[in-house]
């Protein structure tokens, strides 16, 4: 599984330079890598967000087992943990986007899933758009490409401002009165109820509406599964293992955090449900390789 897209790119021997490796998030059109048609990436499982803008392009995008057509007009949207594949046979012009949740809930909101349910949808179709409609997300994503160029120090804020902007439209468009793709069968539903727990119970936590860290039972509990049964759910449709998720989720909370909040990191770490802040720390440092107080550190403006 690929963490970001520049993982995937150097796996891939693709070209590296129009991506910031300070940054969870990228922007740019496809066709600035420069690559021989048709251009193609094999299904791999990725662990980011993805979203689509086809504006002239000709060719076809693989969640799982269901593919899309993506033409001109074409505007897509995928949550992590799904293989995914693309081939064009044209490339014109197709811009996509990538960002992390420690991205969004950094810059967006610490609420993020709660404004956009649709981040935690497990299947949006893609959508082909009128002009009208397309050219209203054009304005926003070229707006994000510019500022992706640049080098304000408020850089990452910038950004996040224009992808809430920008996920609105989505909400409006694509998900307001919007039945999802028959999300369908039961190992679906049981990763479907898993993720939408798992960021009810960090938003208590972090709310203070809850004050212990759910384990793995806790949320086997929740569905009336046995634990190894909902372990191997996860792990089978999401490629990912459940602890994998749990610490994912308590980063990306503690990051928001650190970020967002005055609170002591002691504070922070009872409020995730650590009961030692010093292992909250060790734990920190140990998905990050920064401990929380040099990630607080705002960066130094040259």
């Amino acid at each position: 599984m690929y963490q970001t897209l520049r993982d995937q790119y150097r796996h891939l021997g693709l070209p590296l330079d129009l991506l910031d490796p300070t940054l969870e998030f990228s922007i740019f059109n496809l066709r600035e890598l420069r690559q021989p048609l048709p251009f193609s990436a094999p299904a791999e499982r990725l662990n980011f967000f993805v979203l689509g803008f086809v504006k002239q392009a000709q060719g076809w995008y693989l969640i799982d087992e269901q593919r899309f057509d993506l033409r001109p007009g074409t505007i897509y949207f995928t949550n992590p943990s799904h293989y995914r594949a693309f081939e064009y046979q044209e490339l014109g012009e197709a811009y996509l986007l990538t960002l992390s949740e420690a991205f969004l809930k950094e810059n967006v909101h610490a609420d993020v899933f709660t404004e956009f349910p649709f981040l935690l949808a497990e299947t949006m179709p893609a959508n082909t758009v009128t002009p009208a409609v397309f050219a209203e997300f054009e304005i926003l994503y070229q707006q994000l490409a510019r500022e992706y160029q640049g080098h304000s120090p408020l850089r990452a804020r910038l950004l996040g401002q224009l992808v809430g902007a920008l996920l609105l439209k989505f909400k409006e468009h694509f998900w307001l009165g919007y039945n999802p793709l028959s999300e369908g069968n039961r190992s679906s539903a049981i990763v479907r109820h898993f993720r939408r727990t798992l960021e009810q119970h960090y938003r208590d936590l972090s709310s203070g509406a809850a004050s212990v860290a759910y384990q793995v039972q806790d949320y086997a509990a929740a569905q009336h599964l046995h634990p190894n049964y909902l372990a191997q759910v996860i792990r089978r449709k999401t490629g990912k293992a459940i602890g994998t998720w749990i610490a994912e989720k308590a980063v990306a909370e503690a990051k928001a955090q650190l970020q967002h909040t005055d609170l002591a990191i002691k504070e922070i770490a009872y409020r995730l449900g650590f009961t030692d802040p010093a292992h909250f720390s060790n734990y920190f440092k140990k998905h990050t390789g920064l401990t929380p107080q040099q990630y607080r550190q705002p960066p130094s403006v040259a």
